[in-house]
């Protein structure tokens, strides 16, 4: 088998695995508050130091395009999930901060979502599942640059 065919199946399995996961994943989400979109919002400004993120940064982290981000961001701040701020380094630019609830929000989902999630990942050993963490950052970094 050649370099690209080999490099096609590799990609073909990662992906196929990955819509599996997710779709198993959307199906047994813990909660009809939020969708498992907005849950990602949640998550990735959960991470962040102060809780807060440029928009244009938390987009990187997200599989959406930006025009869904900003409509996303907008609607979870209208339910008091988030708060938008302008960016005091750059008055173009807009932060984008988890309120108090989101964070409470987030913490009552994350339990429940992260046992579906080891369900999910259960068919693999404790050593595949780091081997697969390995791989998927090495790919991860070699794109990012």
């Amino acid at each position: 088998m050649s370099d690209r065919a080999a490099a096609v199946n590799a990609w073909e399995a990662l992906f196929r695995a990955q819509v599996t996961v997710l779709r198993a994943l959307q199906a047994e989400f813990p909660t009809d508050e939020i969708s498992l979109n907005e849950y990602d919002v949640l998550f990735n400004l959960s991470r962040q130091p102060e809780h807060q993120l440029r928009i244009r940064d938390l987009n990187k982290h997200l599989l959406l395009t930006q025009p869904s981000v900003s409509r996303l961001v907008d609607r979870l701040a209208a339910r008091g999930l988030l708060r938008k701020e302008a960016d005091p380094g750059d008055g173009r630019g807009t932060i984008v901060c988890l309120t108090e609830a989101g964070y409470e929000l987030f913490r009552a989902v994350a339990v429940p979502h992260s046992t579906s999630i080891a369900k999910e990942m259960a068919a693999l050993a404790p050593d595949e599942l780091a081997a697969l963490t390995a791989l998927t950052d090495k790919l991860r970094r070699s794109i990012e640059g």
